[in-house]
């Protein structure tokens, strides 16, 4: 009886266990960037809640950790997450990492004040300008080339905010930023006079500028890790829902649409 009773504390000890392991929940770092990331908003934002749905696709539970950008990158370079989200791509930024196929495609175009006249068709167009720049952002490679060597100038910022409000004030000539964070910020933090006074010029900044789940190389089980939650991605693509999580943004400005392709 006695036996018997062991062997059965036994398996419940192993299927406990098991549960446990099934239920283990992935730490992500992640930044504020409305919409797409937010700790306001209950699905966390957009781009969280891909990356969620499609973790749950694989059967895993994720948990968001909201940090400075920086932080969150090299935390999570470090071992210290399990992944970080969502991220441009960026060849020095991307070493150390492995990289998931793309959570979401953003439309980052140039903003301009609406008494200026604005056109341009390619980078060298902005030479002589001043560009509102956030230091981590990926922009493009070309654009950070071209500012590296001076061709661009570039005005340098904490936050997207910071550069709006350069930009209504005269301080800065262009800020380049995506189409839904620009309607999300002019529709929260500025009013309806400011957030009328700025402007979108139609083409791309880049054509296709995509965004992904990072997680360290440093991390035993990231590869892993990584082939689940691009099988999850794919089955949420392939399922119709994906669709359903994109959403554009409600704007109070009068930002002109994006023409693809750039």
């Amino acid at each position: 009886m006695r036996r018997h009773l062991c062997f059965l504390w036994a398996l419940l000890l192993v299927l406990v266990g098991g549960a446990s392991a099934q239920a283990e929940t992935l730490r992500i770092a992640t930044g504020e960037l409305p919409p797409y990331a937010s700790s306001a908003r209950a699905d966390q934002g957009m781009s969280l809640h891909i990356v969620r749905q499609a973790f749950a696709k694989a059967g895993v539970q994720v948990e968001f950790v909201f940090l400075p950008w920086t932080r969150a990158l090299v935390e999570t370079r470090d071992g210290k997450w399990d992944a970080t989200a969502a991220w441009g791509r960026n060849a020095e930024r991307d070493k150390g990492f492995l990289i998931s196929d793309n959570v979401l495609t953003e439309q980052w175009q140039l903003l301009y004040r609406s008494d200026r006249n604005f056109t341009w068709s390619s980078l060298s167009d902005l030479a002589g300008l001043r560009i509102g720049v956030v230091t981590d952002y990926t922009y493009t490679p070309a654009f950070w080339r071209m500012v590296k060597d001076g061709t661009l100038r570039a005005d340098v910022a904490p936050d997207d905010v910071s550069n709006l409000n350069k930009l209504l004030a005269g301080r800065v000539d262009v800020v380049p930023l995506d189409r839904n964070v620009a309607c999300e910020l002019l529709g929260t933090k500025f009013t309806g006079e400011q957030a009328r006074s700025v402007r979108a010029h139609p083409k791309l900044l880049a054509p296709d500028f995509t965004t992904h789940l990072m997680m360290s190389e440093k991390l035993p089980a990231s590869a892993k890790r990584m082939e689940a939650f691009n099988q999850g991605l794919r089955a949420l693509r392939q399922s119709g829902e994906y669709g359903k999580f994109l959403q554009q943004q409600p704007c109070a400005a009068n930002l002109a649409q994006a023409q693809p392709g750039g």
